[in-house]
């Protein structure tokens, strides 16, 4: 079996261990954690206050949500896990030399990095204590510690040229999300590609109070894109898209 198939394989059938790391770094049983992946994204919505200001977005990630996002992105990351894989073929036909994974969440994206062949090393970003916290727990537990380093933003990172940016479901929950790709624009080296997506709708009945939808920052965001990048195609039938810098 090629290394492709072994990590994909993994990932469908356990989440490359997701439900043991989790329960062992909360102290659950598989029973409590169940519990808590069932009510994830009703505990994390009603969290969300409603509208709050930009400035505001950051300490809402960091400090207020706490293991709440833990739960809501390892659920989805287990109900969704076909799509999640696709995301993570995606990743193994473009990733190659210096990877960001930006807002890494709880790590699939940045350990199923780890292991392609033609990746040097993994940055995982993350702005949430308790994802950091986590993510290395996964990383020591899976020992790929030397493979990937934990970063809680992008400043300790200056000069660093990336090959690759992973940064999935992520864009949607930014107070600018333009100005982050103008960012990603300035950090990303020669031969390099962007993976992204996002989905800038709150949802038909509220269910994603924590996504921005401003028309004015969405018709920003889009236009930097298109001004700055080029997509480059891919098979996939997913949302996440590949792009190259236009420089």
């Amino acid at each position: 079996m090629n290394r492709l198939k072994m990590d994909i394989d993994e990932f469908l059938e356990s989440g490359f261990n997701l439900k043991l790391h989790l329960a062992t770094y909360l102290n659950l049983s598989y029973e409590e954690l169940d519990v808590y992946l069932q009510n994830s994204l009703k505990d994390l919505s009603l969290l969300h206050p409603g509208n709050f200001k930009q400035d505001e977005i950051t300490a809402f990630y960091e400090s207020k949500v706490g293991t709440r996002h833990l739960f809501e992105l390892a659920n989805w990351h287990l109900q969704s896990s076909n799509y999640i894989a696709d995301t993570l073929r995606l990743q193994k036909m473009f990733a190659h030399g210096m990877v960001l994974d930006f807002g890494g969440g709880i790590g699939t994206h940045a350990i199923s990095a780890a292991l392609l062949p033609k990746v040097e090393h993994v940055f995982f970003v993350d702005l949430n204590p308790h994802n950091r916290e986590f993510v290395q727990q996964r990383v020591n537990e899976l020992g790929i510690e030397e493979s990937i380093s934990i970063h809680r933003d992008l400043n300790d990172l200056e000069g660093v040229k990336f090959n690759t940016i992973t940064c999935l479901d992520v864009l949607e929950h930014l107070p600018d999300p333009a100005l982050q790709l103008l960012d990603f624009v300035k950090r990303l080296s020669s031969d390099s590609i962007a993976l992204m997506n996002w989905y800038f709708f709150k949802g038909y009945n509220g269910e994603y109070p924590f996504h921005i939808d401003d028309r004015a920052l969405v018709d920003k965001f889009f236009l930097t894109l298109q001004t700055n990048f080029i997509e480059v195609f891919h098979p996939l039938l997913i949302t996440a898209r590949a792009y190259k810098p236009l420089k």
